[in-house]
């Protein structure tokens, strides 16, 4: 077998592996079932093109014993066609031989990248049938392979019912509740690993990143952040291009940049392209435009992601002639525009009230507009209170079969900021017929290494009486500056007093009476909000950071507002 492997590991061509097989057939060695096992798996494996002529192989075999099936199983798992494992493990169950542990682990990644949850249950029932359930490799396996699919549940409870777990246990579990939504939850795992004898890796960190960039926890990212330098992974370019993204995602951009800068690993495409992004979050156009151009200087060509990422901060910026202008020059670069790039372009001209030209450009577009684009459309009619523009948009969504929550609220919007309720009953009932329910809205705040989250209206904490007071403060208080509540934010035809109760109470505004209690004294209120900022919760949280003396950082759906004596970051363009 010695023999065979160090053969095998000279192959370099196909024609090589053919010079081999009939050595092996000549010499009698292929019928040594280790001999050809071990080739059929190198031809399986090594490449796709070598995958059909191992099935040959193995289809000219009399018998097939476990490895050898086991050989092709692998092969197919990791092709472009993880299915045809799941195929070929049908066809072993039928044939003499038993599967073995290593069998039900290359079954199980097939099905993990096939998205194939049916046969994994199945699979992990024929586990605890054969025994092999305090396999660590297979438990870890198939714990990933629950993970990927999203069945977070029952990776959770393989999880527990280990004996034994290595790292990559550990980091499965980590990564796909960060992938998951679950960012919580996989923080806390992250801390219970750092305090069990398990060392996290560079892949444990990565999960625990995009975790914090999720919450905007920069407390527990700061945490992560100094582990990385102390273990040196920060000369890992994947893991920096994660730091960056959890610092922009946190609001911290002097951090991400200084990262960005001080990188001591070469910087990929991810890179520019994150730190660009980053900027674009943050409403700071010109310093994206800035590294936009230094990227040729550096060997770094733009790709479709990096015009992206541009033409994202020419929107936040309101630089409107610029972003047309960048979006001309993108064929000069060889990049071809597509839906992203042309629903950026309607999004900065419907930004800027250009909305007939956002419109004409995207009925002249050479692909069909996606439902996402004439959402953008109706947001900036929203915005601009142009009714016949959001009814146009409105129209398209309603050809196209759309019936997100979005689409219905934004056009009831446009009505009750004109006081048309008859128009509000009238969207409220398609919703109600088309079962269609409203996205509550709802913000995040870490204080003191935790994260608390808020919805509007909430009652759950259980200081509430106390934040709801501080919420009373803060409106009387910002009144006698002049703040009156805009009430066409409201959708409900009611009267003045009830509308400006229930903006009171928003869920950014409860996140933030409780920031203000709760926090230290001139540290900055840091605040995700999972929908769109209203224009009554920007003007109150510019007149808190000035009446306060506090700085407040709101991260939205689509951007950063860093609110500071009396001022917003966006310029109230957004």
């Amino acid at each position: 077998m010695a023999y065979v492997e160090s053969i095998l590991q000279k192959c370099t061509s196909f024609p090589q592996i053919r010079q081999l097989h009939a050595h092996l057939l000549v010499t009698g060695l292929f019928r040594l079932h280790y001999s050809r096992s071990k080739f059929i798996d190198f031809c399986a494996t090594s490449s796709a093109a070598t995958l059909p002529y191992s099935a040959a192989i193995f289809r000219s075999v009399p018998t097939p014993l476990t490895n050898d099936w086991n050989a092709l199983i692998r092969g197919h798992a990791q092709s472009h066609h993880p299915i045809n494992a799941i195929t070929c493990y049908l066809l072993m169950s039928r044939a003499p031989c038993k599967s073995d542990a290593l069998t039900c682990s290359f079954f199980l990644k097939a099905c993990a990248r096939a998205l194939a949850p049916i046969e994994s249950f199945q699979m992990h029932a024929h586990v605890l049938k054969l025994g092999f359930d305090a396999d660590v490799l297979l438990q870890t396996t198939l714990l990933d392979a629950y993970a990927k699919f999203g069945d977070l549940d029952s990776a959770c409870k393989v999880f527990d019912k280990m004996s034994k777990r290595d790292i990559a246990c550990w980091n499965a579990l980590i990564s796909g509740l960060a992938q998951g939504n679950q960012p919580h939850k996989a923080l806390k795992l992250f801390d219970k690993m750092t305090q069990s004898n398990m060392m996290p890796n560079e892949v444990t960190v990565l999960g625990a990143l995009a975790a914090c960039a999720q919450l905007g926890a920069i407390g527990e990212g700061e945490r992560v952040c100094d582990y990385i330098k102390i273990n040196r992974f920060d000369e890992n370019v994947i893991v920096c291009n994660a730091v960056i993204d959890m610092y922009a995602k946190c609001g911290m951009v002097e951090k991400a940049y200084s990262v960005f800068e001080g990188m001591r690993c070469c910087k990929s495409i991810i890179t520019w392209n994150t730190m660009i992004m980053a900027f674009a979050m943050d409403g700071d156009g010109e310093k994206a435009m800035e590294l936009l151009s230094r990227m040729g200087g550096a060997g770094a060509a733009p790709d479709d992601v990096t015009f992206l990422a541009a033409l994202c901060a020419c929107n936040h910026s309101g630089m409107v002639e610029e972003g047309l202008r960048l979006f001309e020059s993108m064929e000069d670069h060889g990049v071809r525009g597509n839906m992203k790039h042309y629903g950026s372009v309607v999004d900065l001209l419907g930004r800027a009230g250009r909305l007939e030209k956002a419109f004409d450009i995207a009925e002249s577009m050479p692909m069909p507009p996606d439902a996402v684009l004439w959402q953008t459309l109706l947001g900036a009619a929203k915005t601009h209170g142009n009714v016949e523009m959001a009814e146009r948009a409105s129209r398209r969504l309603a050809e196209m079969g759309s019936s997100a929550c979005g689409d219905f609220v934004l056009l009831s919007n446009v009505y009750a900021a004109h006081s048309r309720w008859g128009d509000v009953g009238r969207v409220r009932e398609a919703m109600r017929k088309k079962k269609v329910k409203k996205v509550p809205g709802f913000s995040y705040i870490e204080m003191n290494g935790a994260i608390f989250q808020f919805y509007n209206g909430d009652k759950s904490h259980p200081n509430w009486r106390e934040i709801y007071g501080k919420v009373e403060e803060i409106t009387c208080r910002i009144r006698e500056f002049g703040y009156e509540a805009e009430t066409n934010y409201v959708l409900h035809d009611i009267e003045n007093e009830e509308k400006e109760n229930a903006l009171c109470y928003h869920s950014e505004k409860l996140a933030l009476a409780f920031g203000l209690i709760s926090g230290k004294e001139g540290s900055v209120i840091s605040i995700n909000k999972n929908l769109r900022i209203c224009g009554d919760c920007h003007v109150v949280m510019k007149l808190v950071s000035k009446l306060y003396d506090t700085e407040i950082i709101v991260r939205d759906r689509t951007r950063f507002h860093r609110f500071k004596e009396g001022s917003c970051s966006c310029k109230d363009f957004w």
